[in-house]
């Protein structure tokens, strides 16, 4: 009977271990793993980083000649980012630079005749109260005006042949490739000049002998003259108004030119503002259209973390409250940060809400404005998050789990 006593286990030998491997274990969960409780006057939330990015484009369509930034450099405003072909604008800006040559050469011409034919209507007048006498007077003075005409006549029939000659040999020079085409078509805006100058003092002929015609026979007859000056403001009428209908065409032409220059400049792609180009879309020799984006650009310095908080906890959170982002990378730095947008209704809604403990399930989105950590804080990483929603100061950033 003594053996078997001696022999019964000690009940403390097995519950004295439980207990300390019981007190170690609690010590784990209550110092390792155990989440301590949130702050009062804190909101947590999760979230990832983000940004606005921008797609840089071209406003007209061209083909890519070169792309000078690849993904990950770093871009200020007004640098080039991508350049555009530009061989066929500069055709265009050719071509409308010769129209606008050609038109205002017109309201030229048209305001030497009107001027012509206004010193005839001065002319005209002045006779009007001029006696017989003074017939042969006006007489030798029209003679006069046919001679000058007439010579100016033969000078500028002159011009005109070697202008004619200029536009042959630079047309077919331009076509053989020996000087460019612009000095073609100038060749040929300069004889179509002096073809429409030819013309003028042609005119300039006519109206000179008919004013001789008409001082031979009209005399000193007030009717005849009177007769001859409202038909000589007619035809000043007619030249004002041809002037005009040429000026409007003048304009229209500057106008196509100038959007042919801007349109020329809008093949040089400029970054808008500083930042970083996240994707390169376009390569070399792609031709593209106007809106394509060639690459996106981010600025760093402006981005977010996008978080969501319950909606049961939304009504604490303001514009302008004081936040803090900890990033995976260095937990124990917070980087300072703002609330800067609320979303203006809840998200991942149930689809039953007649239930309170439902709806405290939807939540609302709100975006925290990073003040600091520029260059660390990258879009698409994970971060955690608190608010400072009492307007009281921090707790210690060694009580975060």
């Amino acid at each position: 009977m003594s053996d078997s006593l001696k022999k019964r286990p000690n009940p403390l030998r097995v519950l004295i271990p439980l207990l300390l491997l019981g007190g170690i274990g609690f010590g784990v969960w209550k110092f390792f793993i155990q989440i301590p409780p949130v702050p009062a006057g804190l909101i947590q939330l999760t979230g990832r980083v983000e940004g606005d990015d921008s797609a840089i484009a071209p406003k007209v369509a061209g083909r890519i000649l070169e792309v000078r930034f690849r993904e990950g450099d770093q871009v200020h405003a007004g640098d080039t980012i991508a350049v555009l072909d530009d061989s066929q604008l500069r055709a265009r800006v050719d071509q409308a630079a010769a129209a606008v040559t050609e038109a205002e050469a017109r309201v030229r011409l048209a305001q030497q005749q009107t001027a012509i034919i206004q010193d005839q209507l001065q002319q005209t007048e002045l006779e009007t109260g001029q006696s017989r006498l003074d017939s042969d007077a006006r007489v030798r003075q029209a003679e006069s005006e046919v001679s000058a005409a007439e010579s100016l006549l033969a000078q500028q029939e002159a011009a005109m042949k070697l202008a004619a000659y200029d536009r042959d040999v630079y047309t077919r020079l331009a076509r053989e490739g020996a000087v460019s085409e612009r000095q073609g078509r100038q060749a040929q805006s300069t004889a179509d000049s002096q073809d429409a100058a030819v013309a003028a003092a042609r005119k300039r002929v006519e109206s000179a002998r008919q004013a001789l015609s008409l001082a031979r026979t009209t005399g000193t007859n007030p009717e005849i003259r009177a007769s001859q000056s409202s038909a000589i403001r007619k035809q000043i009428a007619q030249q004002q108004a041809q002037i005009a209908t040429f000026t409007a065409d003048a304009a229209r032409a500057r106008a196509q030119l100038a959007e042919a220059q801007a349109n020329l400049k809008d093949l040089v792609v400029t970054a808008p503002f500083d930042g970083t180009v996240v994707t390169r879309s376009a390569e070399p020799g792609e031709v593209v259209q106007a809106g394509t984006a060639v690459v996106t650009l981010l600025d760093l310095t402006r981005v977010y973390l996008r978080g969501f908080v319950p909606e049961g906890q939304i009504g604490r959170v303001q514009l302008g409250q004081q936040a803090r982002v900890f990033l995976d990378s260095n937990v124990d730095k917070p980087l300072d940060a703002v609330v800067t947008r609320i979303d203006p209704q809840a998200t991942f809604t149930p689809e039953n809400t007649y239930f309170r403990d439902e709806r405290v399930k939807q939540v609302v989105g709100v975006k925290l404005l990073l003040k600091a950590g520029i260059g660390f804080a990258k879009p698409g990483m994970p971060a955690d998050a608190e608010i400072l929603v009492s307007g009281g100061t921090w707790p210690p950033v060694t009580a975060r789990k």
